[in-house]
């Protein structure tokens, strides 16, 4: 029996995942599987797809993260989901927990300015780029709110940081892997577009 085309029944399983039709998604990256068993790109897909069908939302967050890491270098993307597969075994709490107690115990060391004295400084300036880039070579912005974080990304996305944007966005996902505001970032990274509510 011919073996499926890799290419084209990979991407009709993405676009089934895209289209929230996870059975039809599973069974496309089983397909692959059956022809192509060291295809980690089906494997991953499969994973994600029995999550997202199991009701687990972190399956479409790491989906969507999956996609974006793997438009820049679909190898390294292949590796990363892999290992945050492997540690996805219920210690999402204690992952919570520990980078709240780093973010902590940073503060006791380092010098830096708070979020919300960054965006005090933003709002007299009106000119984002150029207290952004002034506080940048001259010392940290601290956050140590899930939402100051979420708007500080946003900031970011408007402004044309998208690259860094992303690179603190696969750090939170690691932690945060099913939140909602994140996953509409990186939809938003990944389109262009504005934020989804």
């Amino acid at each position: 029996m011919k073996p499926i085309n890799l290419t084209k029944t990979l991407k009709e399983a993405n676009d089934y995942f895209l289209a929230g039709k996870y059975t039809d998604a599973l069974r496309d990256y089983s397909l692959v599987l059956k022809d192509y068993p060291d295809s980690k790109e089906a494997y991953n897909g499969a994973i994600l797809a029995d999550m997202a069908m199991s009701g687990e939302s972190a399956g479409e967050a790491l989906f969507d993260y999956y996609t974006i890491l793997r438009k820049e270098d679909a190898e390294s993307a292949d590796i990363i989901i892999s290992e945050i597969l492997e540690t996805m075994d219920g210690t999402m709490e204690q992952l919570s927990g520990l980078f709240e107690e780093t973010i902590k115990q940073r503060l006791a060391y380092e010098d830096g300015i708070m979020y919300n004295e960054f965006k005090e400084l933003v709002a007299n300036e009106s000119d984002f780029n150029r207290i952004f880039e002034n506080i940048m070579f001259s010392t940290r912005v601290i956050i140590t709110e899930k939402e100051d974080f979420v708007d500080f990304l946003d900031n970011l996305i408007d402004h044309g940081y998208r690259e860094m944007a992303l690179s603190y966005l696969e750090s939170a996902l690691g932690v945060y892997p099913n939140d909602r505001q994140l996953r509409n970032l990186l939809r938003r990274l990944a389109k262009g577009n504005t934020i989804e509510d």
